[in-house]
């Protein structure tokens, strides 16, 4: 990272994204949407979206303008793209929003707003694959790490455009025979190309040079890492072709899910073991918070594989979908990115601040701008929380469920101040804290 130019828009993605969960949780919280209803119900797809699209993949967006041309070793493609594809993206969403809030009776508005929220949001995902693609494409041959991006770049223009096709569907555009069929079974492979192909997918990558770069790991299993990749491309596959033949057929999904479950497995057991190894080769042998808290979230994706495969083998998974897809988003993805928020923000603090008078003048480590003894309670929280609505989700129990995101609300809360103050140079003592020629960062914009 270091000589490597700071993305001046990564810690705005970073602080909308935020709002957008906090949002989102707030709204669980008070009763609106529960995760065991009709997936297709309006308000449902409100906080599915908020936390889907704005939450988290605004936040990969921003990381990804950052951290891709660190994997690679390239200049972004084009930085002035980044502010107006959070503009579009963040008016997309809100347009959309708005349309899911009309369908379900919250206000009478035009039909004509999914389809314009739809269209603003993929034109602002179009800017972002076509950045970040680009960025990839001047790199090649691919590093394993960035490998995995890719495919996500893909998973996303696939979520994209069954997201455009639903919109039209939903708004009555679209009235054709088939329309109606596809909303209800194009859903699941929707959902494994947004979880799956680029949520997940995307965040495996990055947290393999993430991981590796925080703890001084030497690289990982090469050998894990094509399998870890190969797999999961093998399912992404399955699952999307498979699931579009099995449509087009009429056959169902359940042999398309099957094998893309299974191919699932083994990349993520491939994955699984080589991110364990990084952990026993790591130079660094005091492990630091962003460290633990990521093993924590590896261990709610391991739970996350496990709950679904029992379930399916039960037979009892379409009724408790809702539990799987909160424990993935939530204890897994949010939990993965929160954790590595609380690295990233005080990293790329200390890049901007301190960074153009290291060794000239005496400077803070990056670990003083934060203080994770009171931050590991937050995170404590956090994951209890996460795991306690896991299971009310399971018992189908919604009061318990909204006690438990309230008490996962109030951990996003205190770890947003922990990242402001991190911003704010606040934990820094004092004679240390800007030096001779430092200057105070901005609290939502870098100076690059």
């Amino acid at each position: 990272m270091i000589g490597t130019s700071l993305c001046r828009w990564a810690i705005s993605y970073f602080a909308v994204a935020i709002a957008w969960l906090l949002l989102a949780e707030a709204l669980i919280v008070i009763g609106f949407g529960f995760p065991n209803h009709d997936i297709g119900g309006p308000d449902t797809l409100v906080v599915v979206h908020m936390v889907s699209i704005g939450w988290l993949s605004t936040v990969l967006c921003g990381a990804l303008f950052q951290f891709v041309p660190v994997l690679v070793a390239r200049p972004l493609y084009a930085e002035r793209w980044t502010l107006p594809a959070l503009a579009l993206l963040t008016l997309g969403l809100t347009v959309l929003l708005a349309g899911f809030l009309a369908l379900g009776g919250h206000f009478n508005g035009p039909p004509w707003l999914l389809p314009l929220g739809a269209g603003l949001l993929i034109a602002g995902f179009a800017s972002v694959v076509a950045n970040l693609g680009m960025t990839l494409w001047s790199a090649r041959p691919l590093p394993g790490p960035a490998r995995f991006v890719a495919g996500g770049l893909v998973g996303i223009c696939v979520t994209a455009a069954f997201g455009g096709t639903f919109s039209l569907v939903l708004s009555g555009i679209a009235v054709g025979a088939q329309w109606p069929d596809l909303l209800v079974a194009g859903v699941p492979i929707h959902a494994i190309a947004g979880l799956g192909g680029w949520l997940t997918f995307t965040a495996m990558g990055v947290s393999y040079r993430l991981l590796a770069m925080f703890m001084l790991a030497p690289d990982g299993d090469a050998r894990l890492g094509r399998l870890a990749w190969l797999a999961g491309i093998a399912a992404l596959a399955i699952g999307l072709v498979g699931g579009v033949l099995a449509f087009w057929r009429m056959t169902g999904l359940n042999l398309a899910l099957l094998l893309a479950g299974a191919a699932a497995l083994l990349s993520l057991g491939a994955y699984g073991r080589d991110v364990l190894g990084l952990y026993r080769n790591r130079k660094r042998r005091a492990l630091e918070l962003n460290t633990r808290m990521s093993l924590v979230s590896l261990a709610s994706l391991v739970a996350a594989a496990i709950l679904g495969a029992a379930l399916l083998a039960a037979g009892s998974s379409p009724s408790h979908v809702g539990a799987i897809a909160f424990l993935v988003a939530f204890g897994w993805l949010t939990g993965l990115v929160l954790a590595n928020l609380y690295k990233i923000v005080p990293f790329l603090t200390w890049l901007e601040t301190y960074g153009p008078v290291m060794g000239r003048v005496a400077t803070p480590r990056v670990q003083d701008l934060v203080a994770e003894r009171r931050a590991l309670r937050w995170f404590v929280l956090f994951f209890a929380g996460s795991w306690t609505a896991t299971l009310m989700l399971l018992f189908d129990a919604p009061l318990g469920f909204r006690a438990a995101v309230a008490v996962v609300t109030l951990a996003t809360l205190a770890l947003s101040e922990e990242f402001i103050r991190a911003r704010r140079l606040t934990d820094v003592a004092q004679p240390m804290r800007l030096p001779a020629g430092a200057v105070m960062p901005h609290l939502l914009v870098s100076r690059n």
